[in-house]
């Protein structure tokens, strides 16, 4: 089974730029998108006519913001918006769909670099969304997350750690919440298969040529609970793929 998530930042923008055309040529069982910024009226029609989808929108309330998408070629068993929390479902942030085996979240975690106000948001968004996903686990869900978590997690996560340190995206608290996250039993599936590997990163600045340079971030993420690391094949970054100052990041599981 191959997941992709892939923060498109506008499927309007994205589809120009020729997603259909890369969802048919991978051809996923699954992709999760985050920060589509469309509501269903809006999605793009080559994106509609993808073949053999069963596709899932759930955008923010305010227009051209935010929203996430899974599209999946096998029809989950139920699908739910958001935490039941509405100052954070109101913005359109989480797609949880039931399969056989697990639950897959697809999530667009808040940023904080707009002020205190959004960074107290999305860490009290942070808090909120492990509480939840304890929750499942305590109803004897099997979880799998993946999107956008707009934190680098260590300083292998991207390029200038030092002069980062004080930015948020990679600031001591954001950090440790990806620590404790770890730490509840969330596996980050990539650095499970390349614990060491340097340079590889799934965001870039639109600014000062960053992405042909490779001054990145790692905040996009595949998380799996410990009761799944043995199906994970591969876990993988797609660089070359462009269309958004994100890029896809993918999941193989026997």
């Amino acid at each position: 089974m191959l997941l992709y998530s892939w923060n498109v930042n506008g499927i309007r923008a994205a589809t120009r730029k020729g997603f259909a055309g890369w969802v048919k040529a991978v051809s996923p069982d699954v992709i999760c998108l985050q920060e589509v910024k469309a509501e269903v009226q809006q999605i793009p029609k080559e994106v509609l006519e993808l073949e053999g989808y069963h596709m899932e929108w759930n955008p923010a309330s305010r227009k051209g913001y935010s929203g996430v998408a899974t599209l999946s070629r096998k029809k989950p068993k139920a699908v739910h918006r958001g935490m039941g929390i509405e100052r954070f479902d109101c913005e359109g942030r989480i797609l949880r769909h039931e399969y056989p085996g697990f639950d897959l979240l697809n999530v667009y975690f808040p940023n904080g670099t707009s002020g205190d106000e959004r960074l107290q948001y999305k860490m009290e968004f942070y808090d909120a969304f492990l509480d939840h996903c304890e929750s499942l686990r305590a109803d004897g869900k099997k979880l799998i997350v993946c999107g956008d978590v707009n934190t680098a997690h260590r300083e292998i996560d991207l390029k200038n750690a030092k002069a980062n340190e004080k930015n948020s995206g990679f600031l001591p608290q954001e950090r440790a919440w990806v620590d404790k996250f770890i730490a509840h039993g969330y596996v980050d599936t990539f650095r499970l298969l390349h614990p060491d590997e340097p340079e590889q990163y799934s965001w870039w600045t639109f600014r000062a040529n960053a992405r042909e340079r490779n001054i990145g971030w790692r905040i996009d993420y595949f998380f799996v609970t410990g009761d799944l690391t043995k199906k994970v094949k591969d876990a993988f970054i797609a660089p070359e793929v462009m269309g958004s100052d994100h890029c896809p990041i993918g999941l193989l599981l026997k």
